[in-house]
């Protein structure tokens, strides 16, 4: 379903957690939605992929890296095996690497910057928790929706 932020920002601002206007978007797919999934680690992307081998049943990946620039989270074989198993998309409060093949790929992808370096592999981190970055909170189970124009977070979904 195609809903446009600034569309939802019309109609349901007040229902909704709008995030600071920082991230960029680098997958195929420009307009993505859906409930929510989190991961909370620290240059460490082992769970980003433990979520992504699940089947993502169309939502979205939020990973709290904790704004590293140090580092990737997600490159293309990850986005492509988030694509593979139907998740919506992946927003990374982090870097990402692999920006011209994620570009090609059919998922959501916004991301801080790139980053040629992969991260480490420790299995370190926190999953399905709240966490807050960009001036807002993001809950499991919430609704994320994300376009061009930004992300914004809402408790329940406003498709209807």
């Amino acid at each position: 379903m195609s809903l446009k932020t600034t569309d939802l920002c019309d109609e349901h601002s007040e229902r909704l957690r709008i995030a600071a206007p920082m991230f960029i978007t680098y997958g195929g797919r420009r307009l993505f939605n859906g409930p929510v999934s989190t991961v909370k680690v620290f240059e460490d992307n082992s769970l980003v992929r433990a979520a992504l081998e699940e089947a993502g049943e169309g939502r979205v990946l939020v990973v709290d890296g904790g704004g590293s620039m140090r580092c990737a989270l997600l490159g293309d074989q990850l986005a492509e095996l988030g694509r593979k198993n139907d998740w919506a998309g992946v927003v990374v409060y982090g870097c990402i690497r692999d920006s011209e093949d994620i570009a090609g790929i059919d998922i959501g992808v916004k991301a801080l910057n790139t980053h040629p370096l992969k991260s480490v592999k420790k299995g370190v981190g926190e999953r399905d928790v709240p966490v807050s970055f960009a001036g807002i909170t993001v809950r499991p189970g919430d609704y994320l929706y994300a376009d061009d124009d930004g992300v914004v977070v809402a408790e329940g979904s406003l498709a209807g």
